[in-house]
């Protein structure tokens, strides 16, 4: 289980720095490695964060928002990984 919970962990740093690089890069040619890797990433940690984000919606502040659910998520498996573990 906490091995699970990892993965999940790292798929979300993944997914965060992925992001982030949209932000610093552009968006990414369509079916470039970067595009598929997003895709993948997004796949799998989007039904995760799609029911927390119903209840926690992103924070806005100005032109940007900050993605409160994956915080939340990522905070959650933090726990339950020490508390296991």
């Amino acid at each position: 289980m906490s091995l699970v919970l990892l993965l999940v962990q790292v798929l979300l740093i993944v997914r965060a720095v992925l992001d982030w690089t949209v932000a610093l890069a552009g968006p990414s040619a369509y079916g470039s490695v970067r595009s598929r890797l997003t895709a993948g990433v997004h796949a799998v940690t989007e039904p995760i964060l799609a029911p927390v984000r119903r209840i926690v919606p992103p924070l806005r502040l100005g032109g940007m928002s900050i993605d409160l659910a994956f915080i939340v998520v990522f905070l959650a498996i933090v726990i339950i990984r020490s508390l296991i573990g």
